[in-house]
């Protein structure tokens, strides 16, 4: 019986070997899997945070829950499968905070409408793709302005963190002033903050998810946050997927908007996507790595589903370097995070 069932193991092994080239990439089947867990953990934080952002928007964020699970599933099996890299996918932090809070938010415009533009701006993204021009661009893109991007979009999202929790606020004189320190969401994200940073500090690789508990439970306690149970049905999406509007989004007015959404993917995820391969040594002299125009068509086409079923542009995800750092070098890694 025993080795029946080593039998069937090796079986398996092997095939997941020779379907993800493990053994040419120095790698095994155990160090994929722990790869993968680790980079799950690390970026678990944004089926969380994203629903709370769109919600922002006027969209139920437990139907964004689910529309986040799925396109990030999806997404991150596409690419272990068909581009075999060890990155993952998934609605973009900072993208979707543009979203809400400038196109929804102060633009007024609807979030069906706002979904629309995100839709085209994919569509360009995989033109871009398609005429191999992202390719090129990619080549010759200088390093310095992947990094200030980057840095834009992480400046932004702090913003974004800083208003949320309370510590700045509006103000008609100066745009914004600081907040209530005193209040309970201020000390609660000045306690999430400190533990991402001193867990981060040591290595600890589900840093923003252990922040994510400790807050929810003194939330709970404070009375802040309401527990409405362990588990519930999965909400009925039918109401969001394809609720897109194409027409509404192919305005004049949206022109600069499109425009953004594509750019800021378009120079994200390509940095994300170099920066992980970079650290998992898959690079070659020329700066180019294995499967790169198939690992572009995956991103792009992943932001064109994610717009369809109702969540923000999709991307390559940073936090991918942490199961890179524990061993993880193809695209089995990928696959266990979806």
């Amino acid at each position: 019986m025993n080795n029946d069932n080593t039998d069937y193991v090796s079986n398996e092994s092997g095939t997941l070997s020779r379907l993800f080239k493990l053994s040419q990439h120095g790698t095994t089947v155990r160090t994929e899997l722990i790869a993968g867990m680790t980079t799950f953990l690390t970026m678990v934080y944004i089926v969380f945070v994203n629903p709370q952002i769109l919600g922002a928007a006027q969209m139920d964020p437990k139907v964004v829950f689910v529309t986040t699970c799925l396109i990030a599933g999806i997404g991150s099996i596409a690419m272990g499968v068909f581009a075999n890299l060890p990155v993952a996918l998934a609605p973009a932090m900072g993208l979707n905070a543009f979203f809400a809070f400038v196109v929804v938010g102060a633009m007024g415009i609807s979030w069906q409408t706002g979904m629309g533009a995100i839709f085209w701006g994919a569509v360009g993204l995989f033109l871009l793709t398609l005429f191999r021009i992202r390719y090129w661009m990619i080549s010759n893109i200088p390093l310095s302005l992947r990094i200030g991007i980057t840095s834009g979009i992480g400046l932004f999202i702090a913003l974004m963190g800083l208003k949320n929790t309370g510590v700045i606020v509006a103000n008609k004189d100066t745009l914004v002033m600081i907040g209530d320190l005193s209040s309970h969401g201020v000390l609660l994200g000045i306690l999430g903050f400190f533990i991402i940073t001193v867990l981060s500090s040591r290595h600890f690789h589900a840093a923003v998810l252990v922040s994510i508990v400790v807050t929810s439970c003194c939330g709970l306690f404070f009375g802040d946050v309401h527990f409405s149970g362990v588990y519930s049905i999965p909400p009925d999406i039918s109401g969001v997927i394809g609720e897109v509007d194409l027409s509404g989004a192919l305005s004049l007015e949206l022109a600069g908007i499109i425009f953004s959404f594509m750019l800021i993917n378009l120079f994200d995820s390509s940095g994300t996507l170099i920066g992980v391969t970079d650290k998992a040594g898959l690079i070659d002299s020329n700066g180019k790595f294995p499967n790169m125009n198939k690992a572009l068509y995956v991103d792009s086409v992943s932001s064109v589903a994610g717009a369809f079923i109702g969540t923000s542009s999709v991307t390559a995800y940073i936090e991918s370097t942490s199961g890179v750092a524990v061993g993880g070098r193809t695209g089995l890694t990928a696959v266990v995070v979806g």
